[in-house]
């Protein structure tokens, strides 16, 4: 009866899992960059389910500003938060106070080696800010830096850290993906899709709350019996 219960339990945690990567999905459906969760099986956990992240592209929206840079291909711009280097997939970036290429969320974007520090007097009409393919970074004829871009092999290993950022402690593989300035990535989020796993699991957690129901009825009409006798 243990065994029973447990393995109900481990389905309704399954679900609840999978509808906690959908909410969010849904939630970050407008979120430049950010990458969709999908929820597989996993039969080597107890649980037989993990999350993992999905790193099919998103579309590209056109902006043609200089500092919105959108990648092709798997791969994550490195980018230092606190102490720690964390990984980002979106590129809305700006100049911060300090003169450093920065996110959204403050992320300072790194290069080839450390921070990259832009000085934005020296971007004008005559030597505007020029981002190759391959993420090299010129201001006229100018080299100024390198973006420090990667690829994960153990995607699994992605643990998001809020704000479009993973923290990963896997290996990493090298990037042969592309960049495209004045673009920014839309999420790889698809609505109608979301809303179909939505339904599916709603219908599985209800006939697992069933199977309970029937399951916990059995045990009362046992223990009843014993009663009895």
């Amino acid at each position: 009866m243990t065994d029973t219960l447990q393995a109900i339990g481990r389905q309704l945690g399954n679900d609840v899992q999978a509808l906690a990567s959908v909410s969010r999905n849904v939630a970050n459906a407008q979120t430049p960059g950010y990458r969709a969760e999908r929820s597989v099986g996993d039969f080597a956990q107890q649980a037989g389910l993990r999350t993992r992240v999905d790193e099919r592209d998103g579309s590209l929206q056109q902006t043609t500003r200089p500092l919105d840079l959108a990648l092709r291909g798997p791969g994550f711009f490195a980018a230092q938060r606190g102490e720690q280097t964390v990984l980002v997939r979106g590129g809305a970036f700006r100049i911060d106070a300090d003169g450093r290429l920065a996110n959204a969320a403050g992320d300072v974007v790194l290069g080839a080696s450390g921070p990259i520090a832009i000085d934005a007097r020296q971007i004008t009409t005559a030597t505007p800010l020029r981002v190759d393919a391959d993420g090299q970074l010129w201001v006229g004829s100018q080299a100024l830096d390198q973006l420090r871009i990667v690829a994960v092999a153990e995607p699994e290993r992605l643990q998001a850290v809020g704000d479009g950022a993973y923290r990963y402690e896997g290996a990493l593989d090298d990037w042969r993906g592309s960049l495209v300035q004045g673009a920014l990535e839309s999420a790889n989020v698809q609505p109608a899709d979301e809303m179909l796993r939505l339904m599916e699991l709603t219908r599985h957690v209800e006939s697992v709350r069933r199977a309970m129901s029937t399951y916990d009825q059995m045990l009362d009409t046992g223990i009843n019996r014993i009663g009895e006798n």
